[in-house]
This record gives structure tokens, sequence and C-alpha cells, in this order.
């Protein structure tokens, strides 16, 4: 489909979906967003939901000003996916012992490894910049600097909720490994910290939400949140490298036989802030549960724990500023999906993938989020699929 305009109070809201099927207080969010001084667009995906601050599937375009909360406290969020030279008759009858050793590999949860990982160390990681990035560390928000042990510590973990680890099959057999985690705890705290700074500036005090409370440029308050901000974004990513790493060497001691090969790795955010040009402007672009999707770049799109994901390529529809859907997003939230399933409930909809079917997991489970295929039907023009995929083992935290 394309897309529907509504009228907003700054700018019109471009939907990617049925207006009629966004709750109102998703669709209050949307609003009050508009209502903001500085924005100049405002696109909606066909995952929208309700979020904190912002929207869940809203692209937000703001000149000069950037709102923390509209980023959300997962910075760097995202995910990554490779495909290998394996098959689905690779693989043996019981994947039970394959999951156990992704979850030796990889903490999950709350969980850290014992010492930080080495990238130098590990097969293909992308070592250049490590050692800059790490020295930036001291420049971050002094109210999280002690952190440092743990976030070295965190760097290569999964994580809870939504995050997970997978090992799938697209539709012509072939494996893939597929992962999705964001910035850990010290992305929370850095978050939860400059939110917090923004609510007390003086230029917020009159707006429609105190969670759309933003910093402007050429001010200290600006300067310091970017580089937080960014110093974050590349925690995500790197957070993501290192596991993939860890999972490719489960994978190769796993089917030692067959020699596996692994394709170059695909990773994108989908809770992030980038510099972009639109119109002859030069924009602040929020992506909160949206991932970009310009001409011929590649992201990932996934479902849930039960159903497929996707591979696509970006069509560089600047009417949604080179933007596409994070995922499926939710239908119903955490709390009313652990009312309205149970763990029976899971164990059926998660038939046929080695996964987690216990009371710990029943809020994510596959009838809690919207129909994937129907995300994927709306944004025909804004990405095109690549490849299918469909999970045989899901790690959760």
């Amino acid at each position: 489909m394309s897309y529907v305009e509504m009228p907003g109070a700054r700018v019109p809201i471009r939907m990617w979906t049925d207006p009629g099927s966004i709750d109102e207080g998703a669709m209050q969010q949307l609003r009050n967003v508009a209502t903001l001084p500085w924005i100049k667009g405002l696109a909606v995906m066909p995952d929208v939901h309700y979020g904190k601050g912002a929207t869940v599937g809203s692209v937000i375009a703001l000149h000069g000003a950037v709102c923390p909360a509209a980023v959300g406290v997962d910075i760097g969020c995202g995910m990554s996916a490779v495909k290998t030279s394996l098959t689905a008759n690779d693989l043996p009858g019981d994947l039970s012992r394959l999951r156990s050793k992704i979850e030796q590999a990889i903490p999950v949860g709350r969980g850290m490894h014992r010492d930080p990982v080495d990238p130098t160390r590990l097969h293909g990681f992308p070592t250049s910049g490590w050692e800059g990035f790490w020295e930036r560390f001291g420049g971050i928000a002094e109210s999280v600097r002690f952190r440092e042990e743990r976030a070295a510590k965190q760097m290569g973990t999964l994580g809870s909720g939504n995050h997970f680890v997978e090992f799938c099959l697209d539709e012509e057999g072939t494996v893939w490994l597929m992962l999705h985690s964001g910035s850990r705890n010290i992305g929370k705290e850095l978050a939860d910290f400059h939110i917090g700074q923004a609510q007390k500036l003086p230029h917020n005090q009159n707006l429609v939400d105190r969670d759309l409370a933003v910093f402007v440029a050429d001010t200290p308050q600006m300067a310091a949140y970017r580089g937080d901000l960014f110093w974050a974004q590349e925690y995500a990513k790197y957070n993501r490298a290192i596991m993939m790493a860890l999972f490719q060497d489960v994978v190769r001691k796993e089917f030692k036989k067959a020699r596996v090969t692994f394709e170059p790795v695909i990773s994108c955010h989908h809770n992030y802030v980038a510099e972009e040009r639109y119109d002859g402007m030069d924009l602040l672009v929020t992506r909160k549960g949206a991932i970009r999707a310009g001409a011929g770049e590649f992201g990932i799109i996934p479902g849930s724990m039960g159903t497929g994901s996707y591979i696509v390529k970006g069509l560089g529809n600047a009417a949604s500023f080179n933007s596409a859907s994070h995922g499926a997003g939710r239908r119903m939230s955490r709390s009313a999906a652990k009312r309205a399933f149970s763990t029976r409930d899971l164990v059926e909809q998660t038939r046929g993938v080695e996964c987690r079917k216990d009371a710990g997991v029943v809020d994510e489970i596959p009838g809690a989020y919207k129909p994937i295929e129907k995300v994927m039907d709306q944004q025909r023009d804004l990405v095109e699929v690549v490849a299918k995929l469909k999970q045989v083992v899901c790690v959760k935290g």
C-alpha cells in the first residue's frame, strides 16, 4: 500500500497502515509528536503501537533538535543476520544440544561474561575502531562512568524481553543465523540520564507531553547527548557483532564436518538517530522501531518467536524518510498477553521450534504480535523481500 495522510498540528502524519487499526493511546502520541516546534516530518510504519515517550514504529524528522525519549532507552537496538553454507539436510533431528551450546556461549537475561570478551580472538570480528571506541568511554556522562566494568562484561550479551538469537531456514532450506539486541544496561542508563536532563530545560516546560522533551542545537546539553547517543549506538553495533561471532563459533564446532562458511553479516539499528538530508535541509531522523530502507540497503524485519522473518532491500522511499518497519509490532501489551495466553498456548504456537516454552516468555508468544505477513504487505513500496526465514531454534533471556 502507499501511505494514508492524516492531518497533524505542524506536519501531516503519513501512515503505512490503516489509521483505524491504531489504538487511541498510540494515535494521541502521534498527534503529540506532530505538535513539536522542530518537527519537519512524521512517518508511521505498519508495526506501529504505543510506546514510552513516542510511538514504536514511528520515524520523526526534526530540525535542530532531538528527543531522547523518542529514541528510547535501548539505544541502538537492532538486528544482525548472516547466511551460511549449511542446509536443512545438515541438521540433527534433535536441536536441543545446539540451543544449549548457544546459551552457554552467549549470556542471556541480566547475565554477563565472567571476563570481557577479547574481540581480537574472535574469528572475523571487525576490530578496527575498537580501542578508540573504549577510549571515548571517559567522555560519556559522568553519572554512568562507574558502570565501565559492567558495560565491558555485558558486551556480547543478549538481554531479555523481545531480544533473541535464532537459527533459521529460508525457503530454499539454507541456514541463516539471526539475532536481536541493543546497548544493554549502559544504553538504558545513558538514556534515563539524558531524558531527565531534557525534562528540566525551560524550553520544554510547555510541551503537551513531558516525555517529548528535546535538546536543541548549539547547546552544551545537545552536544553531550549526541556524544553519548552515538557512543551507545556504536556499543550496540559491537554488541551484536561479538554475539554473532560467538554464534558462528558455536555453529563451526557443532557442524565441524560441514566446514561451514558465512556470507557477509547484515546489520541494522532500529532504535536510533541519524543525520540525514531531505528537501535541502539537514535533519536529525529518529527511527523508533523502524529501520533505514534506502535504495538497495539490506535490512531485517523479524516476526515473533514462532513466525517468519524477512531479509529485505530498501526501495528508497523519501516519503517515509527511507524507512520501513522494524518487525511485526505488538498487538497487545506484555501484561495483556500474560492474561490472555497460557504456557499451553505457547507450546502450541511455537510447535516445531526448539525454544523456551515456560511462563517466563508467555508475554513473547506469537499471538501477542501483529501478523508479520500483513505488516510486510503494507510496506511493499518501502522494501522488497530478499529472503523469508523461519526459525527452528530460538534463544531468549
